[in-house]
């Protein structure tokens, strides 16, 4: 009896040895998709955990003749792997392409609190819908699913599109894809973009600005805007083939709702209290003849953790957009501010 592991590796292989004869033979590619093949890019909401305030994207291949259904997600990864925290904090976070079938795939966002906000049908030739889903099944084999994550350079968004670049580019029918009136985020910093999705004002804001140096300030151009899912979707429906013809139907594109925080919750608030409690408590030691120094070590020790933790990343992680920067002054100059009131005579 053959088990049900040894079962999925023969059809590996024999996948892998049916994909590669034409190429050994000079033959043309056999096809994998029928005519009714349609595939989708998809676009899925923002969550309310940090990874996912940027969305997601996703590849969509339905083939009803074929009975072929499946989502093909470059965004999984898993926090249980071995040493997954100390790898994130160097930057060497390893993500999976992962398949499931596609109504699983829009129920489970569902199910979650989010939404598959847009499925927009790329209008391609069935020459470059099979040169995708074959990318697509060899980018899936067990020894190719697993990639280096990078949140800026190589993430679930730009996989997809420099997957769909390289099969148009490579079908010189029609020539490959160009924006012809998107301009989006060209011109704004990285900082910029990242903020209006992690929600300005917020902790996370926070901490992304006392993190990211001045690289993050960089305008962006071009492509590099294209990590983030709802920009490319934004890209994806104003794209056009050479010859004028749309990528997608239609011209509305559901936009990203990005909640607002009340007051209250913002850092900006926050770091006010901040400010009125060490005033107080410098009037307070002002008037007692002493310094409740505990205080200032408490945070003096926050401020050497965050240099160290700035430090390392910058020369020791492979994070794109960290470094020192001004940011890095709020809470001290707080601080300093506050306690100044204990030695003003």
């Amino acid at each position: 009896m053959i088990n049900s592991r040894t079962y999925r590796l023969l059809c590996t292989l024999l996948m892998a040895v049916w994909l590669a004869l034409p190429v050994a033979s000079g033959q043309e590619s056999p096809r994998l998709l029928s005519d009714e093949a349609r595939i989708f890019l998809c676009t899925c909401s923002p969550g309310e955990v940090l990874y996912e305030r940027y969305g997601h994207t996703a590849l969509m291949v339905i083939d009803s003749e074929l009975g072929i259904s499946d989502v093909y997600n470059y965004g999984i990864f898993d926090f249980s792997a071995e040493h997954f925290y100390w790898r994130f904090v160097k930057g060497e976070t390893y993500y999976q392409l992962g398949k499931e079938d596609a109504n699983w795939f829009i129920k489970s966002y569902t199910y979650n609190g989010r939404r598959v906000v847009n499925v927009q049908e790329l209008h391609l030739t069935h020459e470059q819908k099979d040169a995708i889903y074959r990318a697509l099944i060899v980018n899936y084999y067990p020894e190719n699913r697993t990639y280096l994550y990078n949140f800026v350079f190589d993430n679930c968004a730009t996989r997809p599109y420099y997957l769909l670049m390289n099969a148009l580019r490579a079908d010189s029918s029609q020539g490959a894809v160009i924006s012809s009136t998107y301009t989006g985020a060209e011109g704004k910093t990285y900082r910029e973009f990242i903020r209006h999705y992690t929600l300005r004002g917020s902790w996370s804001d926070l901490g992304t600005n006392l993190l990211f140096g001045p690289k993050a300030d960089k305008p962006m151009e071009g492509e590099q805007r294209l990590f983030l899912p709802e920009e490319l979707m934004y890209y994806i429906q104003e794209a056009t083939f050479a010859d004028g013809t749309p990528l997608v139907d239609g011209s509305y594109v559901h936009p990203f709702e990005i909640e607002q925080i009340p007051w209250y919750e913002t850092w900006y608030f926050g770091l006010a209290v901040l400010f009125a409690v060490l005033a107080a408590l410098s009037l307070y030691d002002r008037k007692r003849g002493a310094r409740t120094k505990w205080v200032d070590y408490i945070l003096y020790g926050i401020y050497i953790l965050l240099l160290v933790l700035v430090t390392f990343l910058t020369f020791f992680s492979i994070h794109p957009l960290v470094g020192f920067g001004p940011d890095l002054l709020i809470i001290p100059s707080i601080h300093l501010c506050a306690r100044i009131i204990y030695l003003w005579r």
